[in-house]
Order: C-alpha cells, then sequence, then structure tokens
C-alpha cells in the first residue's frame, strides 16, 4: 500500500474519531454509541461494504448494529474470523477471506475482513467489530489501530 494511501486512511481515521469525540458523549446509551460509530465508518471509509458488530452471548456471536447487506445473525462457535479474533483475543486482518480456514461467508461478494475485539470496562470481550470490503487486502495495520482506538470509545465515559 502506497504512503499516500495510508496517510490518507489515517487522516479519515483522525477525522472520524474526533466526529465521534463530540457525538458520543451526547449518550451513555452504548448500543447508541455502537450504532453512530457504524453509521460514520461505514459511510466514511473507502470500500467498507458490510460493517457492524457480533455480540458474545452464551457462546454466541449475534448480530448487533450494522449496515450493509443482510448478515448471517448467528455465528456458530468457533467458526469464522470473528470466533478466530475471540479465541486469540486480538484484531485480525485477513486480506483474502477464501483463504482463512472456516471463514463464514454470509456474503459471497466478501473478499476482505477485519475483526476487532470489542472491550467492556472490566477488559473482558463483550462483542466484536466486523468490517468486510468486496476488494482484496483493503485491510492493513492503519485500519487495524484506528478501529481499535475507536472501539475503545464505546465504554468511555
Amino acid at each position: 500500500m502506497t504512503p499516500n494511501i495510508r496517510e490518507k486512511k489515517l487522516n479519515r481515521y483522525l477525522r472520524i474519531r474526533q466526529q465521534l469525540s463530540e457525538l458520543l458523549p451526547k449518550t451513555d446509551d452504548k448500543l447508541a454509541r455502537m450504532a453512530t460509530i457504524i453509521a460514520l465508518l461505514h459511510h466514511k471509509m473507502d470500500n467498507f461494504f458490510w460493517t457492524g458488530y457480533y455480540f458474545l452471548r452464551d457462546n454466541k456471536l449475534v448480530v448487533g448494529p450494522y449496515q450493509g447487506p443482510v448478515a448471517c445473525q448467528e455465528l456458530e462457535y468457533g467458526s469464522g474470523v470473528c470466533w478466530a479474533s475471540v479465541s486469540r483475543n486480538e484484531t485480525l486482518v485477513v486480506e483474502n477471506v477464501n483463504e482463512f480456514p472456516g471463514h463464514v461467508a454470509c456474503d459471497s461478494r466478501s473478499k476482505s475482513e477485519i475483526v476487532v475485539p470489542v472491550r467492556n470496562h472490566n477488559g473482558e470481550i463483550v462483542a466484536v467489530l466486523d468490517v468486510d470490503s468486496s476488494v482484496y487486502a483493503n485491510f492493513d495495520k492503519t485500519d487495524a489501530a484506528g478501529l481499535e482506538n475507536i472501539a475503545d470509545m464505546i465504554f468511555k465515559e
């Protein structure tokens, strides 16, 4: 990825974070904050095909606020990039979802994916922020850092 594209992404994440820092304090409702984050990311970032959350509930990942085509409502325990992110307790960047063992194809147009764990005040994973792109290798370390910083804003008071 060229430095100009990386710099463009970084600046866009900084602008989104600034906008969110003004919007999110207007409510302490976590679901409203998540929906606002998803709307901004989905419409401000290039090639974000599906942007949303899956909540960790009783050994299930259940879809939460999202934008894009219809999603899988639940992700089977232990399968796919989202569960791998939870299991490994880390952000995962997948350049080609077709090469990821056990990838869950909710939409065949998805080509690359990034999944970021969302942690509550106690540091426990309560959800994942999942973004799919219809472009191969759309995500990189810049996206990982930007999305991690934004995900951390959900539980900030």
